[in-house]
C-alpha cells in the first residue's frame, strides 16, 4: 500500500513538462533513426517530431 501512494506522489510530482518530456525523448529519437533511411526518411522524422510538438504542447 506505501507503494502505490508513493507511486501517486511520483506520478503528480512528474507531471507537466518532464512528463510530456519523457513520453515524446523516444519519438524524436525514432525519429532521428529513421531519418537515415533514404528518400522517405526525412519526411518520416518530421512528421514523428510534429507529432512530439503537439504533446509537448499539451498542457498537463
Amino acid at each position: 500500500m506505501k507503494k502505490l501512494i508513493l507511486l501517486s506522489l511520483i506520478i503528480f510530482y512528474v507531471s507537466g513538462c518532464v512528463f510530456t518530456k519523457v513520453v515524446t525523448a523516444p519519438m524524436r529519437v525514432t525519429g532521428a533513426v529513421f531519418s537515415v533511411i533514404p528518400v522517405v526518411g526525412n519526411g518520416v522524422d518530421e512528421f514523428i517530431g510534429a507529432s512530439a510538438d503537439l504533446i509537448d504542447a499539451i498542457p498537463i
